[in-house]
C-alpha cells in the first residue's frame, strides 16, 4: 500500500501516539518496559525486523562454513540469506528513520537518537554493497569484487559498532 508523504506522516504519528493506561479511573503515562509485544508501534516493528535480519545473517554464517559447495549452492545457501538479511536491515533502518523523523525526511544534527539511526542505516547500506559484491558468478566461480565485499563488510560493521557505542549514552 502506498501512502502520500502527509498520509505516511499521519500513520507514523498515530502509531507512535502516547498511550495512556487507566488504573482505578486515573490516567497514567505509559511506563518504560524492557520487553513488550507492540507490533503496531513503528519502533517495535523496526527492532523486530532488525532481529529477524540478524537471525537470517546467522543462517548465512553457518552455511558459509560448508565445504565443497557448487557455485549455485553457494549463491543459494550463502549469498541469498546475505541479501535477505541486508534487505531486512535496510527496512529496519527505514522504519527507524520514519520513527525518529515522524514520517518526514529530516536531519536532526543535535539528536543522539537521529545519529544512532543514521549511522546504523549507513552500516546497512554498506552491508548491502558488500552483499551485492559477494555474488559468485556462475560462469567464472568468482565473486564480483572480493575487495568491495570485504570493504563493505568491515565499514558496515564499524558503523554498527559506533552506533552501539552511541546507544550507551542514550537514555530510554
Amino acid at each position: 500500500m502506498f501512502f502520500t508523504l502527509g498520509g505516511y506522516a499521519s500513520l507514523v504519528q498515530a502509531i507512535n501516539a502516547p498511550r495512556r493506561e487507566s488504573t482505578a479511573g486515573a490516567l497514567t503515562a505509559h511506563h518504560f518496559r524492557w520487553w513488550s509485544y507492540e507490533p503496531g508501534r513503528i519502533d517495535w516493528l523496526s527492532t523486530f525486523v532488525l532481529f529477524a535480519g540478524t537471525l537470517v545473517f546467522g543462517v548465512n554464517l553457518l552455511d558459509s562454513f560448508l565445504q565443497g559447495l557448487t557455485t549455485q549452492q553457494l549463491n543459494r545457501l550463502v549469498w541469498t540469506p546475505d541479501i535477505i538479511g541486508c534487505l531486512l536491515f535496510l527496512i529496519s533502518g527505514h522504519l527507524a528513520i520514519a520513527e525518529i523523523c515522524h514520517g518526514r525526511p529530516c536531519i536532526h544534527r543535535r539528536s543522539l537518537g537521529w545519529w544512532i539511526v543514521a549511522v546504523n542505516q549507513l552500516g546497512s547500506v554498506l552491508f548491502m554493497v558488500s552483499a551485492v559484491a559477494a555474488f559468485t558468478r556462475p560462469e567464472t566461480g568468482s565473486q564480483i569484487s572480493v575487495g568491495v565485499a570485504n570493504w563493505g563488510t568491515l565499514t558496515g560493521a564499524l558503523c554498527f559498532a559506533v552506533a552501539g557505542v552511541l546507544q550507551a549514552f542514550e537514555r530510554p
